[in-house]
């Protein structure tokens, strides 16, 4: 499936994603719809579609934000952030080129020591029983049914 950011996704965007994903914003903690969501399935970039996050890296780090361990695949780019005077990492999509987040160094240790701290906004969840129907096939066998919380 070819992925990318076209202006009629943008235009589609509500007020809040539009803020999030094309001028870099940052939803306010404990907030987003994804927060405390824990159910089986993907999670793909809100422009582009493009898959991001499995349910089975998704964790509760209590920072306010969806907390992923790693992202799917190659499908996010990291870049230096400086900005609010800090020196962080940002998380962007790969093609949509969606600010999603930042990544930081403080997560599990057993599962690679990253927290994806990404902001509800960049997202759209797709649950398991849909996402062979959505095009997302290929990624059904990395979804866990393990309880999470």
């Amino acid at each position: 499936m070819a992925y990318g950011k076209t202006q009629d996704a943008v235009d589609r965007l509500t007020p809040e994603q539009y803020r999030v994903t094309q001028e870099n914003g940052t939803e306010r903690a404990f907030t987003g719809e994804y927060d405390h969501h824990f159910e089986s399935g993907i999670y793909v970039d809100v422009v582009s579609g493009e898959p991001l996050f499995v349910s089975g890296m998704k964790y509760n780090s209590g920072c306010g934000w969806p907390a992923f361990t790693k992202p799917v695949d190659d499908m996010v780019i990291e870049h230096r952030d400086v900005s609010f005077g800090m020196v962080r990492t940002e998380v962007r999509s790969k093609h949509g080129d969606s600010h999603l987040g930042h990544v930081f160094p403080d997560g599990p240790p057993e599962a690679g020591g990253l927290r994806y701290c990404i902001n509800s906004a960049a997202l759209r969840f797709v649950p398991k029983d849909r996402m062979e129907a959505e095009g997302y096939g290929d990624y059904v066998s990395q979804v866990e049914e393990v309880p999470h919380g």
